[in-house]
């Protein structure tokens, strides 16, 4: 290994910010970052080595390879990470608008939404997984939520409250419990994890949620955050009487006005639901 991509390894180690999967990411972004600095002639770096010529040189390169300006402004927030924990804030320019980094595309209007189906439930040997993709779908839960959660704790008859430490962001929040599948679901969830949650008791979260990529992958099924764009859609459908526009939907310049209220009042409650605190965001999941 070598020493830039060993010191940024042991950084994030001693700095352990965020969640776990936070955690994973940074270090795996970092790792990347350093391999880039490596195959752009910068061979002999240590953690504290970093300049604003290597941060210019990285946003060239990764403007060269056509990335999103979203994943592009991912890794100026690690960049800045690391130039923070070395001391050297001042590095990095605050604004991304200084390496011309454009504004994320939130809005695209095609959907991304993922059914489950019986055939992928029937390749996943682990019931811990499968039930939590299940409440995936049902509740509209990020991955984490889905492993963490205590089913019977969370039960309150007619919804299901995540507790704060089991959510992004830590804030609690509630999920109206609507139909029959839903019950089906959370009752299955209750007698498989009894007063505990979906975690097995001889596993740390960690553990399990390496088990759960490593089911995921072995079944082919990809792509789990898109079993909450299919909530959100769903919910749209429910909520509006009409199809979300990333599903073909109508677009909001075409609603009427009355309809244009029915549209923001559903867009609010199903941001609420994911956990969102922004009506915009509802777009990423809606389209627009």
């Amino acid at each position: 290994m070598r020493d830039l991509n060993y010191e940024l390894k042991q950084l994030c180690h001693r700095n352990r910010d965020g969640s776990y999967g936070t955690q994973r990411d940074r270090e795996r972004v970092l790792d990347r970052i350093a391999n880039q600095l490596h195959e752009l002639g910068y061979r002999h770096m240590g953690a504290v080595s970093l300049k604003s010529k290597h941060v210019e040189r990285l946003v060239e390169r990764w403007k060269v390879e056509g990335l999103t300006a979203g994943t592009i402004k991912n890794r100026m927030a690690e960049l800045r990470w690391w130039a923070e924990k070395i001391g050297k804030q001042k590095v990095v320019a605050r604004d991304n608008v200084h390496y011309g980094i454009g504004k994320r595309q939130h809005v695209t209007n095609v959907s991304k939404a993922r059914e489950l189906t019986s055939g992928d439930l029937s390749k996943i040997s682990d019931a811990y997984t499968r039930i939590s993709l299940e409440l995936q779908v049902a509740f509209g839960l990020r991955r984490g939520e889905s492993i963490k959660i205590r089913p019977e704790w969370a039960d309150r008859g007619d919804r299901l409250v995540l507790k704060d430490t089991w959510t992004k962001g830590g804030r609690e929040r509630e999920i109206p419990i609507r139909n029959e599948e839903q019950r089906r679901v959370l009752d299955e969830a209750k007698r498989l994890a009894g007063r505990g949650s979906l975690i097995p008791a001889d596993k740390r979260y960690v553990e399990q949620l390496r088990r759960f990529e490593y089911q995921c992958a072995k079944a082919g099924t990809h792509r789990v955050h898109g079993h909450r764009h299919q909530y959100a859609q769903t919910r749209y459908r429910e909520l509006t009487g009409w199809v979300a526009p990333a599903a073909g939907g109508p677009r909001s310049k075409e609603l009427t006005p009355a309809q244009r209220e029915i549209d923001h009042a559903a867009r609010l409650t199903i941001s609420t639901e994911l956990g969102h605190q922004r009506e915009q965001i509802s777009a990423i999941y809606l389209g627009r």
